[in-house]
């Protein structure tokens, strides 16, 4: 059996994670339709009753608060459904993850690239 060493400040998204995030998850799953886009943005507690997203997933829904999201089991690919109804996009996700305003994040991705990439 793998162990998974800690990454500080990182959550793993594992089978616990992935249990608790089912109805979040499957919910924002469905946004790849519009019309449950639409209907999400309509009515966001019918929707969030028909996929039963409650407790700490909808208070995070209600805030927008996507590190919520994540520790409540969130999976950042069906987040970024979720996010791109806000309007959103993962470099802004990227910099909410991080405590980072979106430029920060930005120049922290260019400055990681610039050290990765070999210069001749």
């Amino acid at each position: 059996m793998a162990t998974h060493q800690p990454i500080p400040g990182t959550l793993l998204f594992d089978g616990e994670q992935a249990r608790k995030g089912y109805a979040l998850n499957r919910m924002c799953f469905s946004f790849n339709s519009a019309d449950n886009r639409e209907a999400f943005k309509a009515d966001e507690e019918a929707c969030m009753r028909r996929f039963g997203v409650a407790g700490e997933q909808a208070r995070a829904i209600r805030e927008r608060d996507v590190p919520g999201l994540l520790a409540a089991g969130g999976n950042v690919y069906y987040l970024a459904k979720f996010a791109g109804i806000l309007g959103l996009d993962v470099q802004d996700l990227g910099a909410l993850q991080t405590g980072m305003s979106k430029d920060d994040f930005k120049a922290m991705l260019v400055r990681q690239n610039e050290q990765a990439t070999p210069h001749s």
